[in-house]
Parts: C-alpha cells; structure tokens; sequence
C-alpha cells in the first residue's frame, strides 16, 4: 500500500513540474497537502532517477530558494503516440500512392539504416558482428539478448519491438529488418518468432554461410 501511495505521490510531482514548469519544495508541498519531509524525500528519489533537477533563485524575502524542473530524460516517462501518427502517415500514403511507395519507403529505411551502421561490422568476426547488433538493438529499445547455439549458428532475441503497432499493419517493416540483418551480418537470417505476429518475442536464427 505504501509502495502504490509513493507512486502515485511521484506521478503528481511529476505531472504537475510538467505543467507548471518550475516549482519550489514549497509549492510543492502547498499543493500535495503532505509534509514538507515527504516532499523532500520524493525530490530525492526523482534527483537520482535523473528525472528533476533544481536552480538556486533569490528570492524577494527571506532566504535563496531551489526550484525543481523536470530533466530531458523525463520526457520519457510521459506516454507517447508516435505509432499513431505513424500508422496514419503510411496510411495516408498508402492511399494516395499505393503499396508500391509503401514499399519503397520501407527500403529505403533499410538503405539508411545499413549505412548508419555497417561501419560498425567491419572487419568483425560472425560472432562479433551478432553482439555488435545486440547492442544496436538495445540501444533503440529491442531488449535483445543474443547467445550461440554451435560453432556456426548463433540466435538473437528480441523482447520488445518499439515499433510493433506498425509492423503488425505493414508486413514490410518486419522483412525489411531480416534483410538490414542478413545484410549487416553477411549470414543466413531465419526468424522463427515474432512479436507484431502476436509472439512473446522476436527470435531471429544466424547461420554462416
């Protein structure tokens, strides 16, 4: 019970530095009707989450006072709809210019993204190349994990797919990734389960050829 009123106390915070913009340990406190310790202890807490952080301003009477706003990480703890917008730009354009430009668009993202990182599989070992990926993946939000299975075969998971609202509407999206993989990897790609597809993860199978 403590655990859900701390939450809940720390998404007021939260949710009122979002819209207010600045605020003292006192307004605070004014407005959360608990006790100035309370206060200082969730602003504690948020501090080292690196979610607020806090100027020193003077004040017209009495002592210098900090203000707390939120940090440029807070912004992700807000919810966000880009796959929204996202489903309605391709559907825009699926409309307007049918599934052909779809597709393109989609290869084109692969173009991109084999440019952005095929520097960092040069010269690299299979077995290399596979961490390098996990560690692109993660770093775009994937929660991969990768291990190998044999001397020649090694398998990537992927436990989350940031964008799998659009890949369960555009097909495209997931076959455009097995060929950035195939591509980056210079291997063999076969995936066996897949989030967007209703799976609990995306396991994808890399084989040297």
């Amino acid at each position: 019970m403590k655990e859900d009123l701390d939450q809940s106390t720390r998404n007021r915070i939260m949710q009122m530095l979002k819209t207010s913009g600045e605020l003292t340990a006192k307004e605070l406190t004014d407005q959360l009707g608990i006790t100035g310790m309370a206060v200082r202890r969730h602003i504690s807490n948020l501090e080292r989450d690196d979610l607020i952080e806090s100027t020193t301003i003077r004040l017209p009477m009495g002592r210098p006072a900090a203000v707390y706003r939120l940090t440029a990480r807070a912004d992700d703890y807000f919810p966000k709809k880009y796959h929204t917008v996202a489903l309605d730009l391709l559907t825009e354009l699926e409309d307007e210019a049918g599934e052909s430009m779809v597709n393109l668009l989609f290869e084109r993202r692969k173009a991109t993204l084999l440019k952005r990182y095929e520097t960092k599989m040069a010269g690299k070992e299979l077995d290399a190349k596979v961490a390098a990926l996990s560690d692109i993946q993660n770093e775009n939000g994937y929660m991969a994990t990768w291990e190998q299975d044999s001397e020649d075969e090694f398998r990537l998971t992927e436990y989350n797919c940031p964008i799998s609202q659009v890949a369960g509407k555009y097909k495209q999206a997931c076959a455009c990734e097995l060929k950035l993989f195939e591509s980056l990897l210079g291997a063999e790609v076969t995936r066996s389960d897949c989030l967007a597809s209703g799976d609990r993860k995306c396991v994808y199978h890399i084989r040297k050829q």
